[in-house]
């Protein structure tokens, strides 16, 4: 009955990998085409109908250059390659299945694939009677479903791999940690689906455990009737013969050998069943089984007839089956014969009978204990490769550490570098913005110096006009000249106190100035004054009497005031941040060139002023083709307050 659950379980675990929801884990990567492919293949629910084209594609994924280089898709694939193959119960699932372990178990995490593949080395080892091998992956796939609940396994998957582990566990006489592991699986079990092995198998599994740990029949109790129910709701879905197995647990625990004998003739009729649908090892065995615990029953309650009767049937099986039976079952058969012929006094036969019983047993023992030396040698290279593994992990995390360090302390560095970069740019930034501010105060102060050069060489020119009118007795024109020269000279006077002053009070200026300079000519000129339109000339700012020399100049040098025709004509235009000014004149008749003979100290220092503006300012002299004068081109920078 053993071998038929291991069997199932063995399909069951390879089935559950398509049952639970996969993981997207694609190691470095890679298209995702390929990877939903494998995923929707491993998906798939497989059968006798599609075993042949689910094999092909995992063949084709399996030769994909891609796929080997990516391990976990590999991994996947071989996976799926040994779940197909032993569902066909081929060979090929134990080169697949121990192709997908030689993958995964190097890598760091991947815990999900790791439990399936350990799973399913357990279930191969199984089906090979290597029963410590098999407990040896049981357990680890199981460690891992214990240790972690975020594995990415369904409960179906995660049932399957503890009920596995728990049985290996229970045949390796580890009752304590079969029952942890049964117990496990209890609130797993509520998961699957009705009709599901697994909610049978683990009931089944847990009274047999507590039965190997000589608990009192009363602890069963819960258990079987939560068994009784299941197969009363789903009498279709489950084999009977589990459920009868578990009664004749309980009854035999609690001395009850009438409804053992019961339970016991109902289990035989259905391994029967079992048997005559097919007569596989698994069938042969259980039946011979049956009939020989009959026939210890039947003995027990001193019934020699139908005790001989179930024994002449296993007889009869053995015969019919010869090599089926298991050794351990032979065992069963001759100690139910030596108790017959013991019930029918037949003691020579008995004593004969116990013999043979000894001989099969040592038997058993020699070929077991060669079994399990070769396995501890086995199960010992295998503990070394997983140590070395380890290890090798362990280097693989350390080097990570170290790695992480180095490019912390690069992390650092860099900081570090980039903040003293920061802090030097930041000094040099300071030092060059109070070198500028020195500079512009600089700046300033000589514009102010030169400021004071122009405005006493303005009123010498003054006073050398006002004399000239009381020269010539002209008192009118010398007071009125005095009213507009105190009104100019008290605006210069306020101008003079700013750095910076609206190109409206610099007009005005020019205006009175120009006015001043018409009266002291007695308008030998005239002149005009041409403003920007659409502009607010009070928010332009610009050092003040910048102007007023080049202006000066022209009345000077190139105007003729013996003709009276003289003009003068100023256009200001603001062309972004610079105010262009033209200033032009009529020129004068005489071929002498006065411009080159003299030289202005009001120009000089108009220059020198221009200059400290900075690049942006400059000044371009120029003839005029169409009168002969002359036409000076300011550029000076403003800003608008």
């Amino acid at each position: 009955m053993k071998q038929a659950f291991r069997i199932i379980l063995f399909l069951c675990a390879f089935s559950a990998f398509f049952a639970c929801k996969q993981e997207r884990h694609v190691s470095g990567g890679g298209p995702d085409t390929l990877a939903r492919q494998i995923e929707a293949l491993v998906s798939m629910k497989a059968g006798p109908s599609n075993f042949d084209s689910l094999l092909r594609a995992g063949k084709r994924f399996d030769k994909n250059p891609y796929v080997k280089r990516d391990t976990v898709l590999a991994t996947k694939v071989k996976y799926h390659l040994a779940r197909i193959y032993g569902m066909q119960g081929l060979d090929s699932a134990g080169i697949f299945v121990g192709q997908a372990l030689e993958l995964i178990e190097p890598t760091a995490g991947n815990l999900k694939m790791k439990a399936l593949v350990y799973n399913g080395i357990g279930n191969i080892r199984n089906l090979e009677a290597k029963e410590k091998e098999a407990a040896y992956y049981y357990n680890k796939a199981a460690a891992i479903v214990m240790s972690d609940s975020t594995v990415g396994l369904s409960a179906e998957a995660r049932s399957a791999i503890l009920l596995s582990a728990a049985q290996s566990n229970l045949d390796a006489f580890q009752y304590d940690l079969a029952e942890k592991m049964n117990r496990a699986t209890l609130p797993l079990s509520d998961s699957v689906p009705e009709g599901h092995i697994v909610k049978q198998r683990v009931l089944v599994q847990l009274i047999q455990t507590l039965n190997k740990r000589h608990k009192p029949a009363n602890s069963y109790l819960p258990y079987l009737r939560k068994l009784e129910a299941l197969h009363a709701r789903n009498p279709e879905a489950y084999n009977a013969s589990y459920l009868y197995e578990t009664k004749i647990l309980y009854f035999e625990s609690a001395g009850k050998k009438d409804s053992l004998l019961h339970y016991q003739l109902l289990k035989l009729q259905a391994d029967e069943q079992l048997y005559n649908s097919k007569e596989t090892s698994i069938f042969i065995n259980n039946l011979f089984v049956d009939y020989c615990n009959v026939a210890l029953i039947y003995t027990g309650l001193r019934l020699a007839a139908p005790a001989a009767k179930h024994v002449a049937e296993a007889n009869r099986l053995q015969k019919k089956h010869p090599g089926a039976i298991f050794a351990d079952n032979e065992v069963i058969f001759y100690k139910t014969l030596a108790a017959l012929y013991q019930l029918q006094g037949k003691n020579g036969e008995a004593i004969n009978a116990l013999k043979r019983v000894a001989d099969l047993q040592e038997d058993i023992y020699q070929t077991q204990n060669a079994q399990a030396i070769a396995e501890m040698n086995a199960l010992y290279q295998l503990q070394a490769k997983d140590r070395s593994i380890r290890a090798l992990n362990e280097n693989i995390q350390i080097n990570k550490l170290q790695l992480q360090q180095n490019r912390l302390w690069l992390v650092v560095s860099i900081l570090g570098v980039v903040l003293l970069g920061m802090t030097l740019l930041f000094l040099f930034h300071s030092f060059r913005q109070r070198r500028l501010g020195q500079e512009k105060e600089k700046l300033l102060l000589q514009q102010k110096l030169l400021r004071t050069q122009m405005e006493p060489h303005f009123i010498f020119n003054t006073l050398a006009a006002v004399q000239s009118f009381v020269r010539l007795d002209k008192k009118d024109a010398a007071i009125k000249y005095l009213n507009r020269f105190s009104r100019l000279l008290r605006s210069s006077l306020e101008l003079s106190r700013e750095d910076l002053v609206p190109l409206t009070e610099e007009i005005e200026t020019l205006d009175n100035y120009l006015s001043l300079q018409q009266m002291r000519c007695e308008d030998a000129f005239t002149y005009q004054i041409v403003q920007p339109e659409e502009q607010d000339l009070s928010a332009v700012m610009l050092p003040p009497m910048l102007i007023q020399p080049y202006v000066e100049n022209a009345i000077l040098h190139g105007i003729d005031l013996h003709t009276g025709e003289g003009n003068i004509e100023i256009r200001l235009q603001i062309e972004g941040d610079i105010l262009n000014v033209s200033i032009a004149d009529s020129g004068k008749t005489e071929t002498e060139d006065s411009r080159s003979s003299h030289r202005s100290l009001s120009g000089i220092i108009s220059r020198e002023r221009m200059q400290l503006l900075g690049r942006k300012a400059g000044i371009q002299v120029a003839g005029d083709a169409k009168g002969g004068g002359t036409v000076v081109n300011l550029k000076i920078p403003v800003v608008f307050g």
